[in-house]
């Protein structure tokens, strides 16, 4: 099944009361080149956390803004692509149905789920809701991030299409165990088996594994 794609990516630019962030987003339609660090003119602020390899691209879906309109009635105009900073958005795949590991063919180029997208707390400013980040995490309704496996010409004219599934551990998943389960030793070895998971979301399960606790999340949601 092919799923038709919006396209947006963005520079860095300074925030009132938080560090500069590339989140506000622009729609392009053109071709854009897609490499391994991402694509052609999508910037990232702070690239130990956002960016990379593993995380080359962002995919948010576009069902989930009716929702969060609902949810803050105030701001709902607020509440549409690419609002949460994402590089990707379609209707039909959302974390329910999207696998750690999932490979698409977009264009010429191949890419693959590696992650939930984390949310931080630049999202509190960008919304200028205090806890947006808390409950979107919260919520389950994060989107998810993609390595490229291979590069290639892109474009909102090209579609996705899942190509290959390499694990039995979906987005939402991976984002339950990680976020809403207490401590649980045999759900983090699930989530360690999953093919394509990230490096960084290797490190942190193999860590609870070894430490036998959950780390403290509050400055990335909340910036404190």
């Amino acid at each position: 099944m092919q799923y038709p794609v919006e396209v947006f990516v963005g520079q860095v630019r300074g925030y009132e009361g938080s560090r500069p962030s590339a989140i506000a987003k622009l729609q392009v339609d053109c071709e854009l080149r897609l490499t391994e660090t991402g694509l052609a003119g999508d910037e990232q602020a702070e690239k130990s956390y956002h960016g990379g390899p593993d995380r080359a691209l962002c995919h948010y879906p576009r069902e989930h803004y009716a929702w969060w309109a609902n949810a803050f009635p105030e701001q709902a105009s607020l509440f549409c692509p690419p609002a949460f900073g994402e590089n990707l958005s379609t209707l039909g795949l959302t974390e329910e149905n999207v696998f750690i590991g999932d490979i698409f063919r977009w264009g010429n180029a191949l890419i693959q789920v590696t992650q939930p997208r984390s949310p931080c707390f630049k999202l509190n400013f960008h919304f200028a809701i205090a806890d947006i980040a808390s409950q979107m995490q919260k919520s389950g309704r994060v989107g998810w991030l993609y390595r490229v496996i291979a590069g290639g010409d892109v474009s909102a004219q090209a579609p996705l299409e899942r190509v290959a599934r390499v694990s039995d551990v979906s987005v939402l998943d991976a984002a339950a165990i990680a976020w809403s389960q207490p401590f649980d030793d045999e759900q983090y070895h699930r989530l360690l088996s999953a093919a394509g998971l990230s490096a960084s979301w290797t490190r942190t399960m193999q860590n609870r594994r070894l430490h036998g606790k959950i780390e403290d999340n509050s400055r990335r949601l909340l910036g404190k």
